[in-house]
């Protein structure tokens, strides 16, 4: 099988890059082909004898939604022209204006426009300029992402949601149901397991239960303020956050709220795993999200999680029975938050039984166990087509 793959940035630690670059290393290890249309890609991948790079420049145009339009119309314009080569186009989020046998859909955007939480729905007092000149241009670049998603996801053969979630958003959004599967995103589990780590090491405090917070702390949605309200019910806490600081609203609101010696802001780091070794609990009640790979990790490094049901994965936390820590309802309800954190800090054997549980439900969700969905759904599509091109889903 010929397989053209469509991401900018086919790479490890890019979120919707990560999976393609497990799609496609799944899919040479089944001996298929594999070209890249890409503008960036992984060296292990661009040397491999049966994979090839078609590089797509968007050169440093000054916004990413251009860079994305540019991106979108150059790798268009080489499909039109090379795409009777390939026996099936996977497309890697809204990447190009080109139509596809595959999609797949991390984020359902219209849904995220409709959402009470949107950034300028918002009324928070700690909330600056900045955050409001930030807030008008998430919204426009979302605005931009739903009108190229209604076009792309109604004319692919199959749409792959990354959680029952999107997939649900898929259908409302009017993707015929027959045309939708659900492949969730995977995780490393080698990389992200249960060890030891020096907190001392890592500059953050012994001795103290510990939550870790990763995430964007620039904009609302991930949700770190009603984490912070919440710890100021929670006394005996104290809370890593991984994230860049820059312009961001929360260390000065952790000050508002006494809690500067409890909250530790870290900016940006690149050893996130080691930082879940270290702690006791993972915190991440974001107000939308669709299949966060941050969550996965924090399971596969044998975490017990808080988590809220506008967060994609509420299955895999509670799956088949096992208890992989607590979901409330309401990410903004800072009450409830802080009872969950109680509840989990204050019994240390709940708490080592969830980390467990949360480990062996992660080890079902390898990055490879992944790409086999993948190949399979790539098969499955060629079984049903008799004639090249025609629709048959």
């Amino acid at each position: 099988m010929r397989i053209a793959l469509v991401v900018q940035k086919a790479i490890k630690g890019y979120g919707e890059g990560r999976v393609a670059y497990e799609v496609a290393q799944g899919a040479l290890r089944e001996g298929h082909q594999v070209v890249l249309i890409a503008n960036e890609v992984a060296p292990e991948l661009d040397s491999h004898q049966s994979a090839c790079w078609v590089r797509i420049p968007v050169g440093r145009w000054p916004t990413h939604p251009l860079r994305e339009q540019i991106f979108a119309w150059r790798s268009f314009r080489w499909l039109r022209r090379y795409k009777h080569q390939f026996d099936l186009v996977h497309v890697n989020g809204l990447h190009t204006w080109a139509v596809s046998d595959v999609t797949t859909a991390h984020y359902v955007h219209r849904a995220w426009l409709r959402s009470p939480f949107l950034i300028t729905r918002l009324r928070r007092n700690f909330y600056d300029i900045y955050q409001w000149a930030y807030g008008f241009y998430h919204w426009f670049y979302q605005a931009l992402c739903a009108l190229m998603e209604g076009r792309a996801h109604h004319r692919a053969k199959v749409v792959v949601a990354v959680s029952e979630k999107v997939r649900r958003e898929l259908v409302e959004i009017g993707v015929p149901p027959e045309r939708t599967r659900t492949i969730e995103n995977g995780v490393d589990i080698q990389e992200f397991s249960p060890g030891p780590a020096s907190r001392r090491a890592l500059g953050l405090p012994e001795g103290v239960p510990l939550a870790l917070f990763v995430g964007d702390i620039k904009i609302p949605r991930k949700n770190l303020d009603t984490v912070l309200n919440a710890l100021v019910k929670v006394p005996e806490l104290h809370l890593a956050v991984a994230g860049d600081t820059t312009r961001s609203p929360y260390p000065r609101l952790a000050g508002q709220l006494g809690l500067a010696p409890r909250v530790h802001f870290l900016g940006y780091r690149r050893d996130v795993s080691q930082l879940m070794r270290a702690a006791d609990v993972f915190v991440f009640p974001s107000r939308h999200e669709s299949c966060p790979l941050v969550l996965l990790e924090a399971m596969a490094s044998g975490l017990p999680v808080i988590t809220a049901s506008t967060v994609g994965m509420p299955k895999l936390v509670s799956a088949a029975g096992a208890e992989c820590g607590i979901i409330i309802d309401n990410p903004n309800d800072s009450g409830v938050l802080a009872a969950a954190c109680r509840r989990l800090v204050r019994d240390p054997d709940n708490l080592k039984s969830m980390g467990q549980a949360a480990r062996a439900v992660a080890e079902q969700y390898s990055w490879q166990w992944m790409s086999e969905q993948y190949v399979q759904l790539y098969e499955e599509i060629l079984e049903h087509t008799g004639v090249k091109g025609e629709r048959v889903f």
